[in-house]
């Protein structure tokens, strides 16, 4: 079950839980304190426990004070405080931070140092702008053919909000990065990866917000056309998009994460599994 506590002493009513919430099932109750409507919607991403600037919401019994309070000096704490996030201010990142930024990539690790990465960076909101157009009309224009349902399914309950020309996609970010690789890479699919991963902890150290964007790089795959405007090498698999942009809101605190599972392998006991078993491990280990 996923609840959140408010103490209405603290609550400021001020609606940052709400207006950042991922899902968008917080909303204001009778007495204009915030409230889950749906909790299967939740995908427990603490936003509005981490974005509450009083510490007046809980989340699954999760007590703010407990948390490390947002710093941006040492790595452990970017790392702690890095959220996805998906509101922005409407101006451009400045010249020079774009130019740090950049000039960090060279040092970016790649499999069998494979320096053959390719990086679209749409650097001016105008040039966003005009994805972000040409993308909300191709998924307008496609939801129209009934042939292609299947595939518009992942989109499908946005649709009104696409029809109505809501930024779905993009969240109003004035920019994007799309790492590429060649098919021919050691590690083409993998490469890329590490490439955001870096620059978003970078830019995370520079003050700017990011959002890994699954939509896009779905609509990359969909619309080659997007691929051209992008100036993406031919032979070059566009592999995933990570939006960027200064944000619009501040995040006070750390959010309190469930642990991964974690096997501390010491010593090794030698296991002969079955046949159908080490069949079943092969299957799964090329799944997806």
């Amino acid at each position: 079950m996923k609840t959140i506590t408010i103490d209405k002493s603290k609550c400021t009513h001020c609606g940052l839980c709400v207006s950042d919430c991922v899902s968008g099932c917080i909303s204001f109750d009778s007495e204009n304190f915030p409230k889950i409507d749906d909790e299967t919607r939740c995908i427990s991403c603490q936003h509005c426990f981490s974005i509450c600037p009083t510490g007046a919401l809980s989340f699954n019994g999760k007590n703010p004070q407990d948390s490390c309070t947002v710093g941006y000096n040492d790595i452990l704490d970017i790392i702690k405080s890095r959220r996805s996030v998906r509101q922005y201010l409407d101006e451009e990142i400045p010249e020079e931070t774009f130019k740090k930024l950049k000039d960090m990539l060279p040092y970016i690790p790649t499999g069998c140092n494979n320096h053959s990465l390719h990086f679209s960076i749409v650097e001016k909101k105008s040039a966003m702008d005009v994805i972000r157009k040409k993308v909300n009309d191709l998924l307008v224009k496609t939801m129209s053919y009934k042939a292609l349902s299947p595939i518009m399914n992942k989109f499908s309950r946005y649709k009104d909000a696409f029809l109505n020309g809501e930024d779905v996609i993009f969240r109003g970010a004035p920019h994007m990065i799309v790492v590429s690789s060649p098919l021919s890479a050691p590690c083409a699919n993998v490469d890329p990866i590490i490439a955001l991963s870096y620059i978003e902890l970078y830019a995370q150290h520079l003050g700017l917000g990011t959002c890994w964007c699954g939509f896009a790089q779905a609509c990359l795959k969909f619309f080659p056309q997007l691929c051209e405007m992008l100036e993406i090498p031919s032979g070059y698999k566009p592999v995933y998009v990570m939006l960027l942009g200064l944000p619009k809101v501040k995040y006070q605190r750390t959010p309190q994460p469930e642990p991964y599972e974690i096997t501390s392998i010491k010593e090794i006991h030698k296991k002969d599994s079955c046949f159908f078993c080490k069949v079943k491990r092969f299957v799964t280990n090329f799944l997806r």
